[in-house]
């Protein structure tokens, strides 16, 4: 039996999207792994920790919720920048004390869901890095950030040990005192500038980073992990997001599944106003050679 260490951050508004992302997980767990899952509680609801609890159903793990001093956190309150990198993003920049007996432990944003057992995931060999990672859609898609090695903090394996013993916590620290009013993309900037030349790098296949059709890391027809980037997330109605099924899916197995009038909103009208909603920001997708190779690759290609 492998005990394979998962940690989600959330707040009590992303209870619900975090239980998605727990219930992906054990919905393709293998017959040996052992999940725990630790929770970094942004003040959840009881009403909702009774919820994801539920989840130890789907198969048997166990779900952890630790208490967060938010105190702590004062220096990254002063960071301004995306409305949607809240408070509880940052805490994976203090895993290290968090959970003070954990030696490695693989780290998940919550508008992601996993399709495949994360064994191999938690089994990576990081060498001589800190952490590991798959490369940012910005360096996938701009020609500026070529060859840099520069990850999406959605998903990231940690070694906790190593953050202990090298004191990387302070170093986040000091990078965010030097640099508050220049940080754009909050601690996913702090652990990249910090780790520069100790992060390695992994398949994208462990991180797609997805916002559209043709607005993806790869193309590939099976991703591991599927990461919703961006504002326009699968639970926003008339998102264009692709794969966005797959959160659907996930959801029904969770506390908070749709009734049948709800699925009729979210199947059939949420699908149609996709449609629309597509066709209207990108009338003239089909002349981008990129459009096509992306329908090849999700349609075709074998």
């Amino acid at each position: 039996m492998t005990e394979i260490n998962v940690c989600i951050s959330c707040d009590d508004n992303y209870s619900k999207y975090a239980s998605v992302v727990i219930a992906s997980i054990l919905y393709n767990t293998g017959n040996d792994d052992y999940l725990h899952f630790y929770i970094l509680d942004g003040k959840i609801s009881s009403e909702n920790k009774t919820k994801i609890l539920s989840l130890e159903e789907i198969k048997p793990c166990r779900i952890e919720f630790v208490e967060v001093d938010e105190s702590k956190f004062e220096i990254y309150k002063q960071i301004n920048t995306h409305e949607y990198i809240t408070l509880p993003a940052y805490y994976r920049l203090m895993l290290q004390k968090l959970l003070p007996n954990v030696k490695k432990i693989i780290y998940l944003d919550c508008d992601i869901v996993v399709n495949t057992s994360l064994k191999n995931l938690f089994e990576t060999d990081l060498e001589d890095n800190i952490i590991a990672g798959v490369l940012d859609a910005r360096v996938k898609h701009k020609k500026k950030w070529k060859n840099t090695k520069y990850i999406n903090s959605g998903m990231v394996v940690f070694d906790l040990e190593k953050i202990r013993k090298e004191n990387i916590e302070q170093q986040f620290i000091e990078y965010t005192k030097n640099n508050t009013n220049k940080i754009q993309t909050g601690d996913q900037e702090i652990i990249n500038c910090t780790l520069e030349g100790r992060i390695k790098i992994l398949p994208d296949e462990w991180n797609v980073q997805v916002s559209g059709f043709a607005s993806r890391t790869s193309f590939t027809r099976h991703p591991k992990i599927i990461h919703y980037i961006g504002y326009y997330k699968p639970w926003v109605f008339g998102s264009c997001t692709f794969f966005k099924d797959l959160y659907f899916k996930y959801l029904q197995i969770t506390p908070w599944a749709l009734t049948k009038e709800e699925q009729k909103y979210w199947y059939d009208e949420n699908k149609k106003a996709s449609r629309i909603n597509f066709w209207k920001k990108r009338p003239l997708c089909f002349l981008n050679p990129k459009y096509w190779y992306a329908f090849y690759c999700s349609y075709i290609k074998q």
